[in-house]
């Protein structure tokens, strides 16, 4: 049984998370992830999105080092955030965490949390430079993935990493049913993969 953290936060944007979270939801649907549970994770009882959409989150400042798999959203409230001291101690906290996987701008707060620093990964296309002091390599593709550590794109790559999650836990058959079900034709391109050593 898989134990996923989606963290949100002031100034995130929404379509990062819920392209993602509309997708994973339907683990369950097959027998090699069912018993997957998530929590939506904060610092605060409400985020606002920076469009002003505010949600409610359902776990408070939890220990991230409890989950398998930890999901951040980007934002324009990355930026901020990646000089916040209280909130990037609590995302340090997932240090010990199997699954390390963002998209969009999420993926400065892997790296301003010191987790990308042997690793390759992605972002949004417009902010590739502020990602670049913080990994190993920035690879300008949609989705990366090297070990456990899974970065993606921009805004409506999160259905791709969605549909990509569902594959690497449920597979391929899995994957395929999911997009009929979402009615989604497409089929991810730019999927980078690292080998272990290079």
């Amino acid at each position: 049984m898989m134990r996923i953290a989606l963290v949100l936060f002031n100034g995130v944007t929404f379509l990062d998370f819920v392209g993602f979270y509309d997708v994973i939801y339907r683990l369950n649907q097959f027998d090699s992830s069912q018993g997957t549970t998530w929590d939506i994770c904060g610092l605060t009882e409400e985020v606002t999105d920076e469009l002003g959409m505010t949600v409610k989150v359902n776990v408070i400042r939890p220990d991230l080092s409890e989950y398998d798999f930890v999901f951040l959203p980007g934002g324009m409230g990355t930026r901020k955030l990646i000089h916040d001291k209280d909130f990037m101690d609590w995302i340090k906290t997932a240090e010990s965490v199997e699954y390390k996987v963002s998209v969009c701008t999420g993926s400065l707060l892997w790296g301003a949390a010191g987790f990308l620093k042997n690793k390759k990964a992605t972002t949004h296309p417009n902010v590739y430079g502020l990602l670049e002091p913080y990994c190993l390599e920035v690879v300008k593709s949609r989705i990366v993935k090297d070990g456990k550590v899974i970065t993606a794109g921009g805004v409506a790559t999160s259905i791709d990493l969605g549909v990509y999650v569902i594959e690497l836990f449920a597979g391929t058959e899995a994957a395929d049913r999911v997009k009929k079900q979402i009615d989604y034709p497409y089929s991810a391109v730019g999927i980078v993969e690292v080998e272990a050593g290079t």
